[in-house]
Parts: structure tokens; C-alpha cells; sequence
């Protein structure tokens, strides 16, 4: 049995944690959320905050891609022609001068195909590392993620990305439901309130872990040097 010392029990939760089942799964880490002037930039927001699961997730790919663990990554960002952007979302982000689908420093505001909406330089995917097109908060949500998740046998969700409180934590109460076994790294999420961030990992421990459990990237690391 491998696990990881997690809270509030020791993830996963029977002990199988194995490349071939588990994915490290990277939220939205875009220039849009974590990138001088994308959306998160230009609402005013500390982009400090979101970019602070940077280093921790380059340490964890670097640990993770040789031993053959599966990566995925995904992008939140409406069609160029806005068909899939809901009047109400599109009508909070001009409120707060940030328009979705406006032009802004990085081009048009979480817009498929934009600067902003790329991945950053520092997690760009790897060929062969699934990408996920998201037009919402949740990765389930109008995208395939399911489909490839059962394709590739994964069942282990290593939860990653900004932010905790909204794309993360929506990500991981789907899976849940879904009945994937997910861990949120409290490292490798980050937010646009620490508030929020504590939060949002305090939720996932309520009930015996409701969601899943809570760990770093650390705890991890560590369990990954057991694994041959």
C-alpha cells in the first residue's frame, strides 16, 4: 500500500497510488489567472497570490513525468465568437472592468486563442499531456475530461491550480461526485484572497473529507520516493 499523509485520512483511501491510475491535474494556470495583464491582473487583484503554485508545480512535474504519472492541464476561455459565454458571467466581468471577451493587454479577456488565455511558459505541456477546454469553472463541465479520465484508467485525482476556492474546488466536488478519489495540495492552489484559499481547503476536511483530503506537495514528493 502507498499513501500520502494527508488530511483527514491518509490519501488515497486504499492505498492504491500507482502512475497508472493517478494524474496530476492542473487547473487554469494561464496568464489570464496568474500572468501580468490577463483578467486576475486586470480586476486589480495580488497576482502574487495565483502565482504562487508555480515553483511547487514545476518541482512536482519534474518528480512526477519520469515516473510515468499521467498529466493533465486545463484552460477556462469562451469560443472567439462568445457562443458559449453566458450574458450574466459576461455582464459580472464588465461590472468589475474586466470584460470577458473585451480586448485587454493580453488580448481579448479569456478568449480561446488569445496570449492570455495560453498556458504560462513555466507549466507549458508536454506533447502527449492532455489539455482540457473549458468554458466554465468546472473541468466537467461542456469538456470531455470524464471520457479521457475512463479511457486511461485513472481514478486518483491530484488536485492542482487556481483557483482554490472556484475552478479547483468546483473540479474536485464534481470528481468527487463522479466518484474519482481526489486530494487538493494546498501549495500547488492558490487564490485571489488567502481567505478564501483556507476556506476552501477547511471545506474539503469537513465530514470525514466530504470532497477528498488536503496535502502538499511536499507529503507527496515524499511518498513518490517509495515508488520504483
Amino acid at each position: 500500500m502507498t499513501t500520502i499523509a494527508s488530511r483527514p485520512y491518509p490519501w488515497p483511501f486504499d492505498g492504491d497510488l500507482r502512475p497508472a491510475n493517478t494524474a496530476l491535474v492542473i487547473i487554469d494556470m494561464q496568464t489570464d489567472f496568474c500572468g501580468p495583464g490577463g483578467y486576475v491582473d486586470t480586476m486589480g487583484y495580488d497576482l502574487s497570490l495565483t502565482r504562487a503554485p508555480i515553483e511547487p508545480l514545476r518541482r512536482l512535474l519534474a518528480a512526477m513525468r519520469p515516473k510515468g504519472f499521467h498529466v493533465i492541464h486545463t484552460r477556462e476561455g469562451h469560443r472567439p465568437d462568445l457562443a458559449d459565454l453566458p450574458a450574466n458571467k459576461r455582464w459580472r466581468s464588465q461590472r468589475i472592468g474586466a470584460g470577458i471577451g473585451d480586448a485587454g493587454p493580453c488580448g481579448r479577456i479569456l478568449v480561446r486563442g488569445e496570449p492570455g488565455w495560453e498556458i504560462i511558459p513555466e507549466l507549458v505541456p508536454l506533447p502527449g499531456e492532455p489539455v482540457i477546454d473549458k468554458p466554465g469553472k468546472g473541468s466537467f463541465c461542456a469538456t470531455d475530461l470524464e471520457l479521457v479520465l475512463h479511457t486511461r484508467g485513472i481514478r486518483n485525482l491530484v488536485l492542482t491550480g487556481i483557483t482554490t476556492d472556484v475552478c479547483v474546488h468546483t473540479t474536485m466536488r464534481e470528481a468527487n461526485d463522479r466518484g474519482f478519489e481526489c486530494v487538493i495540495l494546498e501549495d500547488c492552489t492558490g487564490a485571489t484572497d488567502r481567505r478564501n484559499h483556507e476556506a476552501a481547503l477547511s471545506m474539503v476536511q469537513m465530514q470525514g473529507g466530504v470532497f477528498g483530503a488536503v496535502s502538499s506537495s511536499t507529503q507527496l514528493l515524499e511518498a513518490l520516493q517509495a515508488l520504483r
